[in-house]
């Protein structure tokens, strides 16, 4: 039985990767931070089986800014693998707590590595997350893993050192470390914070009376949105291999986020009607197809009307500089892991947005 090592396991990406890891037959070991209430809801279902905690699911306190905590889990765990997703992860915030962001991101990848050579653990595979974030002011289009980097964000500038401290240990010390440069992947486990998953949940309470209006910053900034699950299955398929390697996974689609926008109303039946430009930009029901609200989504009755305000742009959502369009080119991916992204954007708008109808629906 291999053992696994994850950082923000609670995540999305955390508690899927915890479930393939499980699936073929791991045994799995968590950092969580300490807190004063747990951060678990991802991985309850899994947390809350005793056959899995007890056999196969271990949770451990620890913090990437707390060398220590990591040395002592080392020693204790001895994992085959480590996959080191936890992050502040949110390019915005990251303008806002740029030292913390730092401190995390950048320096808790250099605390692990030194870790790992301190406790001499010479054969762990170890997967860092990396990001399409690196791009930043993209060089060239698609971005592939020889395109040059130019972040454009703390977040970034944070992952870009994450990126080559795991080459320089790899190349100083003949680690087993490797970075996936993995562009947006979503699902319904995705973060309220995040923009698609805001979309998609202010959608859904829409259809139920929240009357919220959807705010937004660049509606017209691109992305390369793919499924998450799909994306975990590419960080395990890459500590399989003989030799480490850095590699982007990538749809190889690029979409706006006004799209993603029209397509989660156009999910739940309701077409939309752009006014203004710019800052002063909004959306408004321009059509409303009850026969989709009620024969796809059971919704007999929807509060909202034609005309009714639902997206608005909003100033304070402008990042101090933009990233403009990423878009991957997952073909390296292709040839050396068989990896490929499957599910589609429409799909994955659908399979966000009906989650979240779920969510929304009144109990009774």
């Amino acid at each position: 039985m291999k053992k696994a090592l994850i950082t923000g396991i609670t995540g999305q990406d955390g508690s899927y990767l915890t479930e393939i890891l499980l699936e073929k037959g791991y045994e799995v070991h968590g950092i969580i931070r300490r807190s004063s209430s747990f951060n678990t809801g991802r991985i309850d279902h899994l947390y809350r089986d005793p056959g899995i905690l007890d056999h196969s699911l271990f949770l451990h306190f620890g913090d990437l800014i707390d060398p220590s905590s990591l040395n002592r889990l080392l020693d204790k765990i001895e994992p085959d693998e480590i996959y080191n997703l936890a992050a502040q992860s949110h390019v915005k915030v990251s303008f806002e707590i740029p030292d913390y962001t730092a401190q995390v991101d950048a320096l808790g990848t250099l605390r692990f590595l030194d870790a790992i050579r301190e406790t001499g653990l010479r054969k762990v595979k170890f997967y860092q997350a990396s990001t399409s974030e690196l791009f930043g002011k993209v060089l060239e289009n698609p971005q592939s893993e020889v395109t040059p980097f130019y972040p454009r964000s703390p977040y970034g500038v944070s992952k870009l050192f994450a990126y080559w401290t795991i080459v320089n240990y790899r190349e100083a010390y003949g680690m087993f470390a490797c970075n996936g440069i993995l562009f947006n992947h979503e699902s319904p486990r995705r973060g309220n914070t995040f923009v698609t998953k805001k979309i998609t949940r202010a959608v859904a309470g829409m259809l139920f009376g929240s009357g919220e209006v959807l705010r937004l910053g660049n509606l017209n900034a691109k992305r390369d949105w793919g499924y998450a699950p799909e994306f975990c299955e590419g960080m395990w398929r890459m500590l399989q291999l003989a030799e480490p390697v850095d590699l982007v996974l990538a749809t190889g689609e690029s979409r706006s986020v006004r799209e993603f926008v029209e397509e989660a109303f156009r999910v739940a039946g309701i077409t939309l009607k752009w006014l203004g430009q710019g800052s002063t930009e909004s959306g408004v029901v321009d059509d409303i197809d009850t026969d989709v609200l009620q024969n796809v989504h059971s919704i007999r009755t929807c509060p909202l009307k034609k005309g009714d305000l639902v997206v608005a742009v909003d100033p304070t959502y402008y990042r101090p500089t933009e990233v403009d369009t990423l878009i991957g080119n997952p073909r390296k991916a292709e040839d050396i892991l068989g990896w490929k992204a499957r599910t589609k954007f429409a799909e994955l708008v659908r399979i966000m947005l009906e989650a979240d109808i779920e969510a929304a629906r009144p109990a009774h």
